[in-house]
This record gives C-alpha cells, sequence and structure tokens, in this order.
C-alpha cells in the first residue's frame, strides 16, 4: 500500500506539472512573438536576444511536456524502468541549448559593437516592462508548485534567465531613452549571455550526475547505513549503490549478511519500511546472503 500511494502520488504532480507547464509555454509563446517583432521594430539586439532565450524556453518547455508525458508511460520488457530518464535527458538538452543561444547573442552583440544601429528607446522600453512582467509571473506560477523536479528546475532558470534579461533590456532602453547612447544595447546582451551561462551551470552538472548513476546530493550514504545498522539480525552490509532514476524517485541496491537462525522475510520487511519512510526510496534490490556459524545478535 505505501508503494501504490507513493505511485498515485507522483501521477498527481505529474498531472499538476504538465498542466502549469502548458500555462507558462502558453504565456511565453505569446511574448516570444511580442519581443521579436519589438525587437526588430525597434532595432534593439537586448529584445532580440531576450526573445532568442524565449525561443529556447518554448523549445524547452515543449520537451519538458513530452518528457512527462513519456514518465508517465509503464514500463515495458525493452524499458524496465519506463521512461524516467527522459526527464533528465530533456533537462540536458535544454542546458546546451541555453549554451547555443549564449554563444548566438555574444556573436550579434560584438558585432553590434563594431558597427551600431539605431535603436528606439521608448518602445524598447515599453516591451521590455511587459516582458519583464510575464517573466516574473511565470517564474512564481511554477515556484509555488508543491514539488521541483529536474525538469521544473529547468524551466525556472530559463524564466530566471529571461527575468534578468528583461531587466537588463529595461536598463538599457530606459539608458538609450535618456541619453541616447545604443552601445548600452549590445552591452546589456553580453551580461544576458553570461547570465546565461551562469544559471545553466547547475543544471548541465545535475543531469550528467543522474546520467553518470552518481550519488543524489540529497542522499547521505552514511545515514543510510546507520539507519540500517539498527535493524535486528542484520550483521553486515556492503555494495551499497544508491542512484536516481529521475527527480525524486531514486534506486537502491544492496548486500547484506544475516546469521542462520535468522527470519530473513521479516528482516526485508523491516529494511524496505526503513528505507521508504525514513528517505524516500522505493525501488530496491536487496540481497541477503547467510554466513554459516553467524547467529543472531540481540539489540
Amino acid at each position: 500500500m505505501p508503494a501504490t500511494r507513493h505511485h498515485h502520488g507522483a501521477h498527481a504532480v505529474n498531472t499538476e506539472h504538465r498542466r502549469r507547464f502548458s500555462i507558462v509555454l502558453a504565456i511565453t509563446f505569446a511574448f516570444l512573438l511580442i519581443e521579436a517583432v519589438g525587437g526588430w521594430i525597434t532595432g534593439s539586439l537586448a529584445l532580440l536576444a531576450d526573445a532568442s532565450h524565449l525561443l529556447g524556453d518554448v523549445g524547452a518547455l515543449s520537451l519538458s511536456l513530452v518528457a512527462m508525458w513519456l514518465v508517465g508511460r509503464p514500463a515495458t520488457h525493452a524499458k524496465t524502468y519506463g521512461y524516467h530518464r527522459a526527464e533528465i535527458l530533456a533537462a540536458l538538452f535544454n542546458g546546451l541549448l541555453l549554451w547555443l543561444i549564449a554563444g548566438l547573442i555574444w556573436h550579434e552583440a560584438y558585432q553590434r559593437l563594431l558597427a551600431p544601429v539605431p535603436i528606439h528607446g521608448t518602445g524598447m522600453t515599453v516591451i521590455a516592462a511587459l516582458g519583464l512582467g510575464a517573466n516574473l509571473a511565470s517564474y512564481f506560477f511554477l515556484s509555488s508548485m508543491p514539488q521541483h523536479t529536474l525538469n521544473t528546475r529547468t524551466a525556472m532558470l530559463h524564466l530566471l534567465g529571461d527575468t534578468l534579461g528583461s531587466v537588463g533590456a529595461l536598463t538599457a532602453g530606459l539608458i538609450i531613452w535618456s541619453t541616447g547612447w545604443t552601445s548600452a544595447d549590445p552591452l546589456v546582451s553580453f551580461l544576458i549571455g553570461g547570465l546565461i551561462l551562469v544559471t545553466s551551470w547547475g543544471v548541465m552538472k545535475e543531469s550528467i550526475d543522474v546520467l553518470m548513476e552518481g550519488t543524489p546530493k540529497e542522499i547521505d550514504l552514511g545515514a543510510i547505513m546507520t539507519a540500517l545498522g539498527g535493524v535486528q539480525g542484520l550483521q553486515e552490509v556492503h555494495d551499497l549503490h544508491v542512484w536516481c532514476l529521475r527527480s525524486g524517485v531514486h534506486a537502491l541496491t544492496m548486500h547484506g549478511v544475516i546469521g542462520e537462525e535468522v527470519d530473513d522475510a521479516a528482516i526485508l520487511t523491516a529494511m524496505t519500511h526503513l528505507l521508504g519512510d525514513r528517505f524516500n526510496i522505493h525501488h530496491t534490490t536487496i540481497q541477503l546472503d547467510r554466513r554459516p556459524g553467524l547467529v543472531q545478535i540481540k539489540r
């Protein structure tokens, strides 16, 4: 029953995530069009850079929605763990996409510094202000969700980068509108590109760690070993491995040593409940070996 409740809860969270992602995707796509047209009309690279970032966000959010749909599909004989890793692959691809966008923004900003173009500061300021409001609304809409998966954190980083980009574009617009200094536009664009790289690094690193089956950062192997040491009848634990299937879903394998007179079914039940209740690990593979001559030690 605990495992069943866990899976039903995960399904409900996934459904809510898809609903919110769909709403944010619609808002993001609308302002992508507004900023792209506005950047072309005003001549602002900062707006076009932010629109390019929004284009990446549209792709990222769409890919995340596909990944959420795949995660909900049942396991098969060919994919016994199901499609849990689809979320991680989507997050990694989104991070790479952000890096590509940052490179393109820097390239165009450099060209603008060499050959400045006229920019309409007032129109740029108005559009950047509207974009800032939309980005903040979308960011807080996602951040208010009860659980944050790696995909959610990736989307929030995209939106945070958009928010900072809108702040930069708004600042550049105000400078151009008040002073006429058009170089503020490509300089702010350089800053937006740098922010994109900085904010995406954590997600890239976490995605790679998951694919390399590293121990999740929220899991303390020492604490698990200590907790298992309190299970009566379990004498030794070795070959303990914990890895992440997707955000919030962990798997564990281990070998344990018990005595000849110990009830292995009772120990397995105690260990399974301990790992699920205290460490939220519900996918476990535990092998118990009996050591000849080893009797149960009363704890």
